[in-house]
């Protein structure tokens, strides 16, 4: 009987308390404070891990205009002025630039040469877990495919172009315009997670030849290279 006497006289405060302080302090013994049963709160699920992505070794792309030599302007392009720069709302992941030239040599005809050259720059992408490289990889390729379908081109043939960045192809073809056969050879470069398009087209007017395949191609594998080694150079 003594032993039931401290549990008889807590059952006694309790029923002169409020009934939610009841429930709330005397409703069980153990004194946890937990009512019986009840179930531990479920773990937080932990969040989505977002996929590692190599960061792009390239952040920056050079001046367009001034990417190549003024050395090898002035052979490539006679009497070519300054570049003119192509429109870009974004400069740091795309630029251009462009040099045209008439050679006039009166009755004995004229050349004209145009060459121009494009910058496009990629950055990683963590959402799409492919990083800056494999996206230039990935638009290199269309790239190409591209320039091999240009409307009207004849005579179209590709070859690898080492030596020059990552990777790259030379397309040469033909094309009419303007009521004159051009000759173009193109270069399409990768280096890293930068892309360099690089195009030579010439004619020759009033009786003059026409450039070479071959003159225009080891002319803008020469440009080319020089682009592509300033996307490099600007990173430093």
């Amino acid at each position: 009987m003594h032993r039931s006497a401290p549990r008889l006289t807590r059952i006694l405060a309790c029923a002169a308390v409020p009934v939610m302080l009841v429930v709330a302090g005397c409703s069980s013994d153990s004194g946890d404070g937990k009512p019986e049963g009840s179930a531990s709160a479920s773990p937080t699920p932990e969040a989505k891990k977002t996929p590692e992505v190599a960061p792009a070794k390239f952040t920056k792309l050079p001046d367009p205009c001034e990417s190549i030599a003024r050395k090898t302007i002035k052979d490539l392009v006679p009497g070519a002025k300054s570049g003119a720069a192509g429109r870009s709302s974004d400069a740091g992941s795309r630029g251009s630039c462009s040099w045209n030239g008439l050679d006039d040599n009166g009755v004995k005809g004229s050349q004209y040469r145009w060459l121009d050259v494009s910058f496009l720059r990629y950055d990683s992408d963590a959402t799409l877990a492919v990083s800056g490289e494999q996206r230039a990889k990935d638009n290199y390729a269309k790239e190409v495919a591209k320039t091999q379908a240009t409307e009207g081109a004849k005579d179209v043939k590709s070859s690898p172009a080492p030596g020059i960045g990552d990777e790259a192809t030379t397309i040469n073809y033909t094309l009419k315009k303007t009521g004159e056969n051009f000759t173009y050879a193109v270069v399409v470069a990768r280096t890293e997670n930068g892309l360099v398009t690089l195009t030579y087209n010439g004619t020759g007017y009033a009786g003059a030849k026409n450039p070479s395949s071959g003159d225009l191609t080891k002319d803008a594998l020469k440009a080319a290279k020089e682009a592509v080694a300033s996307v490099a150079e600007a990173n430093k």
